[in-house]
């Protein structure tokens, strides 16, 4: 009752129920350690727009990249728990949002540079999935430089920043370089 009340309570908030078929915007899980066996209920609950908010008693003992990956955009801890926040922090997770607790927020943090650090750079990778380079090309487009300008910054020829933008045409599956470039701004990329 102390998660379901603050939700019926609320007129902005509607409360659904854990069905096949039925789909939340935010599915809240209460749990008591988030470990292995919290991950595999959320990977048999998640769909593609699955949403979670964890309240959690004690501790996090999981994966940040597989929490991310089956959808938890938030983390309330219950010792923090009070109606006003849990129904905040579905608020804020509802319009696209993330709410995680400082203790787990430099941890969060620590994993993407190791997994930067010790995995993607080495590679010449970033986390985006597009090279440096690639970057590089995409932002001095941004900044509405010609071809031949990038090319001259860049110190690489004409028809390789063009075979740039062919790879990520073909890679993205978009139509032209415009095209790209709005892409890369909309997702973050650059």
């Amino acid at each position: 009752m102390g998660l379901v009340g603050p939700i019926e309570a609320n007129p902005h908030l509607a409360l659904s129920q854990s069905e096949p078929g039925v789909e939340a915007d935010v599915m809240v899980v209460a749990v008591e350690t988030v470990n292995a066996t919290t991950m595999d209920l959320l990977r048999k609950l998640c769909t593609e727009s699955t949403r979670f908010c964890l309240v959690v008693d004690n501790s996090w003992n999981a994966d940040y990249s597989t929490a991310a990956e089956y959808g938890v955009r938030a983390v309330l801890w219950r010792a923090d728990f009070t109606p006003d926040r849990f129904v905040h922090v579905i608020r804020l997770v509802n319009d696209g949002w993330a709410d995680f607790p400082s203790s787990l927020q430099g941890g969060l943090v620590d994993h993407v540079r190791r997994v930067q650090c010790d995995v993607l750079t080495p590679r010449g990778l970033t986390a985006s999935g597009l090279s440096a380079r690639e970057i590089d090309v995409l932002r001095l487009a941004a900044e509405g430089h010609a071809i031949a300008e990038i090319s001259r910054e860049l110190s690489y020829s004409e028809r390789t920043i063009k075979n740039i933008f062919y790879g990520l045409m073909k890679q993205l599956n978009l139509r032209n370089r415009t095209h790209v470039v709005s892409y890369a701004i909309r997702a973050g990329l650059i």
